[in-house]
């Protein structure tokens, strides 16, 4: 996998960290690398770092409210070894799983441009094809459903997003999504800490089937 934490390819993103640098000398503000275990069976994508989240602490869904509900989720299905990812330098860590964005920078109102999607979706390729471990793949919201499809050279309207929804792919892995554990889908309830458990119900028991 190429490294991101240079990465300048998105002229718009590039300079609006730049700014964000200059405001917040103390944010890691910089392209969000992976997190997690290097040799995964199952790899989470979510959309892109959080102003004061990821792209303050450097470490995907930390120091936000997105990473509430998933680092609980993933300690109640032993994929984590604390229910709550504090700061980069934590001792948490994953087990069987890695985290990373469709997005790797901070986009402007939280909003990536469809060609900074295309740009970035170079290192979710890459990723894709070095982690041979990977069996099942969750997609956080539709735009990172996309970025997987995408990444697999698949069409964007192969399969429908859905939360809850299951879709084998080409090669034996399977793509499962999830709504965006964003504030406003809990605090909506458009997404719940119940059905949040469902998908991870799902998928550990994809997981615990021999392959």
């Amino acid at each position: 996998m190429s490294a991101v934490r240079g990465c300048r390819d998105c002229a718009r993103l590039a300079g609006f960290l730049d700014g964000v640098r200059e405001r917040h000398p103390d944010y890691f503000a910089a392209p969000v690398p992976p997190f997690g275990d290097p040799q995964p069976g199952l790899l989470i994508v979510g959309l892109a770092p959080g102003m004061h989240g990821a792209n303050r602490t450097g470490r995907p869904f930390t120091g936000d409210h997105a990473g509430i509900l998933l680092y609980q989720t993933l300690h109640d299905f032993g994929f984590a070894t604390a229910p709550e990812s504090i700061s980069a330098d934590d001792p948490l860590r994953l087990v069987g799983c890695r985290i990373t964005n469709a997005v790797k920078c901070l986009p402007p109102a939280n909003k990536p441009e469809p060609s900074e999607i295309r740009t970035c979706n170079r290192h979710l390729a890459e990723e894709l094809q070095a982690l041979t471990s990977v069996r099942a793949i969750l997609a956080l919201g539709l735009v990172a459903h996309k970025a997987v499809l995408m990444a697999l050279g698949m069409k964007a309207s192969a399969l429908a997003f859905g939360h809850g929804a299951r879709h084998e792919l080409p090669g034996g892995r399977v793509l499962f999504d999830s709504y965006h554990c964003s504030r406003y889908n809990t605090q909506t309830r458009r997404l719940t800490p119940e059905s949040f458990a469902r998908v991870f119900q799902a998928i550990r028991h994809e997981l615990d089937r021999k392959p």
